[in-house]
């Protein structure tokens, strides 16, 4: 196989992947029929609640406070997954020194009833476990709850190395938690919040004294969400609602259509522009840039991106960008052409050339996206997530995309 063969079989590929990048992304094709991988859509596009608490820390030994606050937002997220909403963000941040969860619920129906389980305080329950040999066991509820859990605490095993979690009870609840582990020796006890069980340990022996070690087979993260969950439902940290916005699915997707129509009249401009400009070598740039936006638009659906205003807005820039890396190399092509270089050789230095140029400043942009990702508010993350994704694609579509057509069509043969 020729050269020149291989380079048209690798565009064919390229061509039909993009083709079906394309109606994979564009759903009232295909949608309705599935529910694989459909678009999730952000709060300011599907419509919602944007939710605000203050959590009350005063009561809370500093040590404990990211122990708590971690605990706190893994239950309000689990609480959240019940209401069956779809892609819920839940998450914290310190504002002039205030702790604050936020919760975004796009597409929820009853808000009420979803701020009313969000705002109860988490309810940690220790519970004796009757089994009946294959069927579910029995819980029975016991007196001892959160409210007798002094803290508990990560520790690691002195010999095996393995992370355990340490419990540590106040005096009333030592004296119960005595009691109840003298009378399920070698039985396991279960420990609840919220009504799910979380942990099952077995009772080796009576335990005196007010301090107790859960063992296992726990990873590291296993074992730091267990002492969250425990501190989450034992420690006095209250949520307060403090503020509350409602998007409606009609200003949602008015929002989305006014964002489809700028990115599509954009893009328009963009290739007109690339063919009037740079004429045959504009028409390459501009088929280019339609296999990147399919393709572009499949990868954030395959890693389920949720697409907000923002991000919407860091993928049509990253259109821009995909172009820029174009004229990079037509305008170094030019330049060449004048020196009197055949066409063949012009195009490949203008390749040769203006890929340093190309890719300093894609790794810039780069660099930024992904500071703009992990030291920001969660708005511009979407910004930054789409941004990044869209320049690293755009560096394909230049490099690859574009650079392959012109060898395939160009009347002088391959570039070498």
């Amino acid at each position: 196989m020729s050269e020149k063969q291989k380079l048209t079989l690798t565009l064919i590929m390229i061509f039909i992947v993009s083709v079906f990048a394309g109606f994979f992304s564009y759903e009232p094709l295909w949608g309705k029929y599935s529910s694989f991988r459909q678009w999730s859509l952000g709060l300011d596009l599907a419509g919602g609640s944007y939710l605000v608490y203050e959590i009350d820390t005063s009561k809370v030994d500093s040590q404990d406070a990211d122990s708590v606050i971690n605990g706190l937002r893994d239950v309000i997220e689990r609480r959240v997954n019940l209401f069956g909403v779809s892609e819920p963000r839940v998450y914290t941040e310190t504002v002039a020194g205030k702790n604050r969860l936020i919760v975004e619920l796009a597409g929820i129906k009853d808000v009420k009833e979803a701020i009313k389980q969000i705002g109860e305080t988490p309810f940690l329950d220790f519970r004796e476990v009757i089994e009946h040999g294959t069927s579910s066991p029995e819980f029975i509820l016991t007196t001892l709850n959160g409210r007798y859990v002094k803290s508990a605490s990560l520790s690691f095993d002195n010999i095996t190395g393995k992370s355990q979690v340490d419990i540590e009870f106040n005096g009333e609840g030592a004296e119960i938690f005595s009691v109840l582990t003298e009378k399920n020796v070698d039985k396991p006890l279960a420990i609840f919040l919220d009504n799910a069980l979380i942990e099952m340990p077995m009772v080796r022996e009576k335990i005196s004294g007010g301090k107790a070690q859960i063992t296992g087979n726990f990873s590291l993260d296993d074992a730091k969400k267990l002492v969250e969950r425990f501190n989450a439902g034992a420690l006095p940290a209250p949520v307060t609602l403090i503020n509350q916005q409602t998007i409606g699915a009609d200003f949602g997707k008015d929002s989305l259509n006014k964002a489809i129509l700028a990115g599509i009249f954009g893009t328009l401009a963009v290739m007109v522009f690339m063919i009037l400009y740079y004429h045959k070598y504009g028409i390459f740039a501009a088929v280019a840039l339609i296999m990147y936006v399919a393709l572009t638009l499949g990868i954030f659906k395959i890693l389920s991106v949720t697409m907000t205003l923002a991000g919407i807005a860091g993928f049509i820039l990253s259109i821009g960008m995909a172009v820029d890396a174009n004229i990079l190399v037509f305008e170094r092509t030019k330049e060449e052409l004048k020196k009197g270089f055949s066409e063949k050789l012009a195009v490949e230095e203008g390749f040769r050339r203006a890929w340093t140029s190309i890719r300093d400043s894609n790794i810039s942009t780069m660099i930024t996206a992904a500071v703009l990702y992990y030291f920001t508010a969660s708005f511009v993350k979407g910004f930054a997530l789409t941004l990044f994704v869209g320049v690293v694609m755009s560096m394909f579509s230049a490099i690859t995309i574009t650079r392959t057509m012109l060898r395939v069509f160009l009347k002088t043969g391959n570039i070498q």
